[in-house]
């Protein structure tokens, strides 16, 4: 957090800071926020009337609870569950639940923080909270995840509700636990509440393109910002980090715009495969099998080679996606990419290029898109599925993925529009949070003190 506040907010940071110590994740997001929000200082009196920056820093509700469960070998474990429920100005808070061992009540503010601004954008009724857990996934049988999740529902089912809080998946949280999180939910309530959870299967409340959503919706921001330059992905040499939902999908649909996906990672290394990523082994070995990137080079043959040590991202690439996890795009990444002739980096996981680093691409020349704006496609494509599971209907691939495409392109527009109006064009970061902040701000004016 290297860049200087203006003075109007200096303040308010330093009473967040106070009030949430140690909370270093939450501070960098409320501190990016604030940056962005110069153009307007002093601008709006209704605003500091009504104290709305302060209130949307301090979520409306904090959940922290116990979830006890039971090892297939008898042992009781004891994991702690959280639910942030961050701001319902514009409609029910909406946001994921994560289950790795990372959690704790900074990630989950500063992903509830972010998930409102990005809800905003998509220009769905929604609010933004988000959730979940410390508890590891990995290695768990289907049987210990079953119980898990139950006993997380036990509790968590009183705090939502389709008008209320409606939660989706995040990392460690797939079709898989999503199920036996719904059907916990629907045997405590005696009530098939399909918009209670989004992200369901498409046998039982699920949209279409959900799976897809994040990572084709960020290639399709991307292919719009690219589109400002007279560029396309058509010929681009892309690195991905990640190699979960958000990242397999991402580089499905940039090999179906013309572009070729160099390198994927995951928590053991990256591989390199100069012939592009094979899309279809990829989701074999990772969401099939669940296994690591180091059967994928083995099955792939001499054109993958799996590293171990350094980053993914020393690979000189055109279009970079981190799609991982946050602060994983340092200062140094950052000027390996513009040495190695970067000229786009689009966020697909939440907040993963630290502020130094975003500071670095920007002055390197390389246009840079905050996750709020271009990651927005996952929750946009959950509002659909509310939309659906309110009217009892279900639309085909092909038109929800139209309208996907359609709302990141509006996001894009939006972003583009704001930074023109306030006198830095071409800056997604500022354009991004101020589009979001005014829709919101503007709400809760209208709500009153509440």
């Amino acid at each position: 957090m290297t860049e200087q506040l203006h003075p109007t907010f200096q303040s308010q940071f330093d009473t967040v800071v106070e009030r949430n110590p140690g909370e270093r994740e939450f501070h960098q997001a409320v501190h990016e926020m604030m940056l962005s929000l110069t153009p307007i200082a002093g601008e709006r009196e209704d605003y500091e009337r009504w104290s709305i920056l302060q209130r949307m820093c301090e979520p409306e509700r904090q959940i922290i609870f116990r979830v006890p469960w039971v090892t297939d070998d008898g042992e009781v474990r004891i994991n702690r569950g959280f639910r942030v429920e961050f701001n319902s100005a514009l409609g029910p808070y909406k946001g994921g639940l994560r289950f790795h061992p990372s959690v704790n009540l900074s990630i989950i503010k500063f992903l509830g923080f972010e998930q409102v601004y990005k809800n905003a954008l998509t220009g769905m009724p929604i609010g933004g909270g988000k959730g979940g857990s410390d508890f590891d996934p990995k290695g768990r049988s289907d049987t210990e995840i079953m119980r898990f999740c139950q006993s997380f529902m036990t509790e968590l089912h009183r705090h939502i509700g389709e008008y209320t809080d409606v939660p989706a998946g995040d990392i460690g949280v797939g079709a898989r636990e999503v199920g036996y999180l719904f059907g916990q939910y629907k045997r405590i309530t005696n009530r098939y509440e399909s918009g209670v959870l989004t992200g369901k299967g498409l046998a039982w409340g699920g949209s279409q393109v959900r799976t897809e959503a994040t990572g084709y919706g960020l290639v399709y921001f991307a292919q719009e910002m690219l589109g400002t330059k007279g560029e396309s992905l058509e010929g681009k040499r892309v690195v991905v980090s990640g190699s979960g939902n958000v990242a397999i999908y991402a580089a499905e649909k940039v090999e179906e715009l013309g572009g070729t996906v160099v390198a994927v990672s995951d928590s053991g290394g990256y591989v390199v495969d100069e012939s592009g990523i094979d899309v279809g082994l990829l989701k074999e070995v990772k969401e099939v099998r669940r296994e690591r990137l180091t059967d994928y080079a083995e099955a792939k043959g001499e054109s993958a080679r799996h590293v171990s040590d350094g980053t993914i991202w020393d690979v000189p690439c055109d279009v970079a996606l981190p799609c991982a996890t946050q602060n994983e795009l340092d200062e140094g990444h950052a000027e390996t990419l513009v040495q190695g002739g970067v000229s786009l980096v689009a966020e697909g996981a939440n907040m993963p290029c630290t502020a130094e680093a975003v500071s670095v691409l920007r002055e390197g020349g390389a246009l840079y898109a905050p996750g709020k704006a271009s990651n927005a496609g996952g929750v946009a494509t959950s509002a659909l599925e509310m939309q659906q599971n309110a009217t009892r209907s279900s639309w085909s691939f092909e038109e929800t993925e139209d309208k996907l495409r359609q709302i990141m392109v509006d996001i894009h527009t939006q972003c583009l529009e704001t930074a023109e109006e306030h006198g830095d064009p071409g800056n997604y970061v500022m354009g991004a949070n101020l589009a979001g902040y005014t829709k919101v701000a503007d709400a809760m004016v209208a709500l009153g003190v509440v």
